[in-house]
């Protein structure tokens, strides 16, 4: 028989040897997870036996942890905005980047049509609908898969979200006065250097962004102009060396008012425009 302390640093010392990111916080979301204790329980209960069968569940996760299969996709949930989305193999894991997106999209969406492409898990469009007070949302996805993800969202968060399956704008016949991508943006050639969580387990269909990471942006900032209203918003979110080349993209479409915002680490996150 195990306590819950010495479980806990079996599961730290399991995952620093794997060399997991922040093995201390996963062992203990595990924790949190499995026997749905928090930091109270675990001080007042934590010298306590745990039954054979409880610490063998807690500790094939964090097996699989160590295998650096995504935290996420164990739990099945990601906070984004404050806010519980489902998450699967099938949508990108939501980032606390992308949480400024949603931030500067808050500030001027009221009463606003907003179409979210490349919804995937849906929690850009979704968030904005749950905290914008919107006239109307919408979300559109290559893939099925995520889709079905993000209506689960929508209900789970009781929003209403119209989504789309659609390639890019194929299907998409509405006009809107703000549109908002999170495109893939990684470049072919990198996709093999990042962690593992990431390249072994993330969706490639929404990472690659082809040999120079921009084909998405041209074809977006290109077929947005058909579906913008007057004056309308289109905001990207981008990867930190893509700033100006975006800029530039926007600038050869003739959009007006670019601008580049930085996330909370001060790398380019964000580039905004408006269709004149």
């Amino acid at each position: 028989m195990s306590t819950y302390k010495e479980l806990l640093q079996t599961a730290k010392k399991m995952l620093l040897e794997q060399e997991i990111p922040d093995a201390d916080l996963d062992a203990w979301y595990l924790m949190t997870y499995v026997f749905n204790i928090n930091r109270t329980d675990y001080l007042l209960h934590g010298n306590e036996d745990v039954r054979e069968e409880e610490a063998v569940r807690y500790l094939s996760y964090v097996d699989e942890r160590a295998r650096h299969i995504p935290l996420q996709h164990l739990t099945g949930t990601q906070e984004f905005m404050g806010l519980e989305f489902d998450v699967s193999k099938d949508v990108l894991i939501p980032r606390q980047d992308t949480e400024v997106l949603v931030e500067e999209i808050l500030k001027i969406c009221k009463g606003k049509s907003v179409l979210d492409m490349c919804t995937g898990s849906g929690c850009i469009i979704i968030s904005l609908a749950k905290l914008g007070n919107l006239e109307s949302a919408y979300g559109a996805d290559l893939s099925e898969k995520a889709l079905t993800i993000a209506k689960r969202n929508a209900a789970k968060l009781s929003v209403t979200v119209e989504f789309e399956l659609s390639d890019l704008f194929q299907q998409i016949t509405k006009s809107f006065d703000i549109i908002v991508s999170n495109p893939p943006y990684i470049r072919t050639s990198v996709i093999e250097e990042l962690m593992p969580e990431v390249k072994d387990h993330e969706p490639h269909l929404a990472l690659d962004g082809s040999e120079d990471g921009l084909k998405f942006y041209r074809v977006i900032a290109d077929r947005a102009k058909e579906h913008l209203n007057k004056k309308g918003y289109l905001f990207f979110e981008i990867g930190y060396d893509q700033g100006n080349d975006v800029k530039h993209i926007l600038e050869k479409e003739g959009y007006a008012d670019i601008i580049i915002k930085k996330d909370l680490s001060g790398l380019d996150r964000i580039v905004c425009a408006r269709f004149i």
